[in-house]
C-alpha cells in the first residue's frame, strides 16, 4: 500500500494533477469563509455559535456547500444550484425531444446540454441568492426571530447593496463551476463531485467534536463505531451489481472477423445514487414551508392543518415523517432509474450490434427481460437508500447525537461514492504507467 502511495508522488503526471486537485481544493475551502458584501461577520458568527444547525431545506443546501451557506460567504451557494440544474436537464429529456436527440447526438450534442445546464445554474444562482438574502434580512436564516444578532446579519438594506450581494454570491457559483470543470480537465476524478466530497468532509470534524464535548465521549465512541459499520455496508451495496451476460455474433467484413466476443451489462443495484434522498428531502420541506407562511398573528390561533403539519411533518424525530420520507425515496428510486435506463435503447443497440442475452430473443423480448430484472434489483437498491436515510433520524432520537450526526443520508453515500471513483481512476493511470495499480 505505502509502496503504491510513494509510485503516484514519483510519477511526474499524476503527481502534478493530484497538486491540481488539492490546490483548487484549497482555494475553494477559502471562499467558503470569505463573507460577502455588507454581510456582518460577527453577527454571523454569533449565531452560528448559538444555532448549532438548522432544519429543513437550508440544512441540505448547508451540507453541500460546507457550512458557506449559514456563513453568508462568497460561496454561499456551493455547488447546489449545478446539482439542481443538472437534475432538471436530465429530467427535461423525457419531456422536451430536442433535448433527448441532443444527448444521443454523441459529444456535440452533449455539449450543448452542458452549455444549457450552465445557464440554468446561472439563473437558479440568482434566484437562489435572492431567496437566502431575504431570509437572512428577515432574521428566520437560524429560526432565531428572537434573536438580536440573527435579526441583524446585513448590515445595508440599500437596493445596490442587495444588488451586489446577489451579484457576488450568483458569481461564486460559477467560479465554483469553472473550478469543477478544471478538475475534471487538468486534475483527477470528477471535479462536481470531488467539491461536494469536499464541502461534505469539511464537517466531519466539527459534528465529531460537537458530538464529544455536549454527549460525552462514549456517545462519540458509538457514533464512531456506527459510522465504520455504515461506510462497510455502503461500500458493499455501491459495488453490487447484476452482470447479465452478453454475447455478439461473429461478422465477417472483407477477410476480418468482427464480434464474437462475450460480455455483461451491469446493473447496480442502487443506479440512483443519492438523488431520491435529494428529491424527498426537499418535497418533504415544502408542507413546513406552507406552514410558516400561515402562521397567525398574535393572540389567533392556528388553523388546523398547520397545527397537523407543525406536529408531524417537521422534525425528523417524528413517525409519520419518518414513514413519509422512507415511501418517497422508494418511489424516487424508481422514477430516476426508469428514467436514466431505458431498457428499450440498450434492447435495440444490442440488436444493431448483433448483440444476444443467452436464452432471450432479440429485440422486444431482451427489452422485457431487461426491464423485469431491472425492477428487481431496484427493489432492495431503495430500501438501502431508505435505510441508509433514517440512519441520522433515528440517531436523533435513540443517540439523542442531534444535528451533528454525521454518517448517514446523503453525506455517507456521496463520501463512499466519490472516494471509490477517485481511488479507481488513480489506480487505472498507476497501471498505465507501472502495469501496477493501487488496488489489489
Amino acid at each position: 500500500m505505502f509502496s503504491a502511495i510513494a509510485r503516484i508522488f514519483r510519477t511526474p503526471d499524476l503527481r502534478r494533477k493530484i497538486g491540481f486537485t488539492l490546490g483548487i481544493v484549497a482555494l475553494f475551502r477559502l471562499g467558503s469563509f470569505i463573507p460577502a458584501p455588507f454581510v456582518d461577520f460577527g453577527n454571523v458568527q454569533a449565531c452560528l455559535a448559538a444555532n448549532q444547525g438548522t432544519s429543513g431545506l437550508y440544512e441540505l443546501v448547508n451540507l453541500f456547500s460546507g457550512g458557506a451557506l449559514l456563513q453568508l460567504s462568497v460561496f454561499a451557494l456551493g455547488i447546489m444550484p449545478y446539482i439542481t440544474a443538472s437534475i432538471i436537464v436530465q429530467l427535461l429529456r423525457v419531456v422536451i425531444p430536442h433535448f433527448d436527440t441532443l444527448y444521443k447526438e454523441g459529444a456535440s450534442g452533449q455539449s450543448t446540454l452542458t452549455q444549457y445546464t450552465r445557464y440554468l445554474t446561472i439563473a437558479l444562482g440568482i434566484l437562489q441568492s435572492t431567496t437566502l438574502i431575504t431570509v437572512a434580512r428577515s432574521g428566520a436564516l437560524f429560526g432565531t426571530s428572537g434573536s438580536t444578532e440573527c435579526t441583524q446579519l446585513i448590515t445595508n438594506d440599500a437596493w445596490y447593496a442587495i444588488m451586489l450581494m446577489v451579484i457576488t454570491m450568483t458569481a461564486g457559483t460559477g467560479v465554483i463551476m469553472w473550478m469543477g470543470e478544471l478538475i475534471t480537465e487538468r486534475g483527477i476524478g470528477n471535479g462536481m463531485s470531488l467539491l461536494i466530497f469536499t464541502s461534505i468532509a469539511a464537517r466531519f470534524p466539527n459534528s465529531l467534536g460537537a458530538i464529544g464535548q455536549q454527549k460525552g465521549w462514549d456517545t462519540l465512541a458509538i457514533v464512531l463505531v456506527i459510522g465504520i459499520l455504515i461506510v462497510f455496508a455502503v461500500v458493499f451495496v455501491e459495488q453490487s451489481q447484476r452482470r447479465i451476460p452478453v454475447q455478439y455474433a461473429k461478422r465477417m467484413v472483407g477477410r476480418r472477423t468482427y464480434g464474437g466476443n462475450n460480455t455483461y451489462i451491469p446493473i447496480k443495484v442502487n443506479m440512483a445514487g443519492v438523488i431520491p434522498v435529494i428529491f424527498a428531502s426537499s418535497l418533504l420541506y415544502l408542507p413546513a414551508l406552507i406552514a410558516q407562511f400561515n402562521q397567525p398573528a398574535a393572540g389567533q390561533e392556528p388553523q388546523a392543518w398547520v397545527v397537523w403539519v407543525t406536529n408531524n411533518l417537521t422534525g425528523g424525530d417524528q413517525p409519520l415523517y419518518m414513514a413519509f420520507y422512507f415511501l418517497l425515496i422508494i418511489g424516487f428510486t424508481y422514477f430516476y432509474v426508469a428514467i436514466t435506463f431505458n431498457p428499450e435503447e440498450v434492447a435495440d443497440n444490442m440488436k444493431k450490434y448483433g448483440g444476444f442475452i443467452p436464452g432471450i430473443r432479440a429485440g422486444r423480448p431482451t427489452a422485457e427481460y431487461l426491464d423485469f430484472v431491472l425492477t428487481r434489483v431496484t427493489l432492495p437498491g431503495s430500501l438501502y437508500l431508505g435505510l441508509i436515510a433514517l440512519i441520522p433520524l433515528v440517531a436523533f432520537s435513540v443517540i439523542g447525537a442531534d444535528q451533528n450526526f454525521p454518517f448517514g443520508g446523503a453525506s455517507i453515500l456521496i463520501i463512499v461514492g466519490v472516494g471509490l471513483e477517485t481511488v479507481k481512476q488513480i489506480d487505472s493511470q498507476l497501471q498505465q504507467r507501472h502495469y501496477e495499480g493501487l488496488l489489489r
